[in-house]
């Protein structure tokens, strides 16, 4: 279907190496691929009349410029910024610039990970995260956000 420009718009931002799930560690991050969450989450979309585009990257500006550019388009944002969870001070400032519902989703509980995993620098600045409930993390956060 096409998107519809009187409906909703949700952006989901990937971070870094999530396009190789289904193969990275299975045990930790399931056995579902990147393109199966996204089809999982624009089907969802659709019953829930909205419009899900998905965005993935493995560099850390890319993801700060798709966050700049989201706040004007879309109604909420839910992304896993991996690895930079950790580390990355300028996703956490671009997430600032926003005036939407943002939800932060791990796959694994990071939390239950090794003790570097345990901070996460973006969460305070999210409206709510969700860890450790796999590919129904995402699907929670889309249906939490849509009612924001």
């Amino acid at each position: 279907m096409k998107p519809s420009k009187k409906r909703r718009k949700i952006m989901v931002i990937h971070g870094p190496n999530l396009n190789m799930l289904g193969k990275r560690e299975p045990d930790i991050y399931g056995k579902e691929t990147l393109e199966e969450i996204n089809s999982m989450l624009k089907n969802l979309g659709e019953k829930l009349e909205i419009d899900v585009e998905t965005f993935q990257s493995n560099y850390e500006g890319a993801i700060v410029e798709k966050i700049h550019e989201i706040s004007e388009k879309y109604k909420g944002l839910i992304i896993n910024p991996a690895a930079y969870t950790h580390t990355s001070i300028a996703i956490r400032d671009a997430l600032l610039l926003l005036d939407i519902p943002v939800i932060e989703v791990h796959l694994s509980n990071i939390y239950k990970r090794e003790p570097f995993r345990h901070k996460s620098i973006t969460a305070d600045v999210a409206t709510a995260q969700i860890s450790g409930l796999g590919v129904q993390g995402y699907i929670m956060a889309l249906e939490a956000i849509t009612k924001m």
